[in-house]
């Protein structure tokens, strides 16, 4: 799968809502709940962070979900990639990017939102192909002034912000031209999950799919 084809399928994930949760599932037999609960609140897009040991068979579960469209996050290696794709990830997500995990994602057929945080990373990736990118670390790497200023001479390039993103500041993201969605962890609370209070989340779920720039 060539670079642009994996950037035309991320925009397409990117554009199902406006928040993509990003999920540290700790007991897979919650997956299948949360993942319902938070697609009725709107949110489709899912991303499963390879965080746990549980993980993957969380991912497994999702997937299963009606409407959902489920995601690896964390992915470092060539090995994640390939455990993401057999779990039956739709798509993968990275804190930053490698040749050796670009690679296997074009060869697995994985669309993967890679991650950068300066303009060179940016730049880089574009030159690969990839017009659809994470920022990550988004808010100690400057927020979304420093997105906005690297939206200015490189505005081919669209992203989902991730990393220290809420309800506080979520709007000043979602304004920018150059931001398709943002991810965030705040559409699932750890407590809420334990709880097993799907109401809340699908509340939250709800709120979050109604922001708009």
């Amino acid at each position: 799968m060539t670079p642009a084809a994996q950037s035309a399928k991320a925009e397409e994930i990117c554009r199902l809502a406006p928040v993509v949760p990003v999920l540290v599932v700790e007991d897979a037999t919650s997956a299948a709940p949360l993942a319902r609960a938070l697609v009725a609140g709107g949110l489709p897009a899912l991303e499963v962070t390879l965080r746990t040991p549980a993980a993957l068979d969380a991912i497994r579960a999702m997937a299963a979900v009606e409407g959902g469209v489920v995601g690896a996050g964390t992915l470092l290696t060539p090995a994640d990639v390939k455990a993401a794709k057999a779990a039956g990830a739709c798509f993968g997500v990275s804190p930053g990017a490698t040749d050796g995990l670009l690679k296997a994602c074009e060869d697995e057929g994985l669309p993967l939102l890679p991650g950068a945080a300066t303009a060179t990373e940016v730049m880089r990736l574009l030159e690969r192909g990839y017009t659809v990118q994470k920022f990550f670390p988004a808010e100690a790497s400057g927020g979304a002034p420093a997105l906005a200023a690297i939206g200015a001479p490189i505005p081919q390039v669209r992203f989902c912000p991730t990393g220290g993103i809420g309800p506080a500041n979520v709007g000043s993201y979602l304004k920018l031209a150059n931001v398709l969605c943002v991810g965030g962890s705040w559409v699932a609370p750890k407590d809420r999950v334990t709880a097993g209070d799907w109401d809340a989340i699908t509340a939250l779920a709800r709120e979050a799919s109604s922001l708009r720039p």
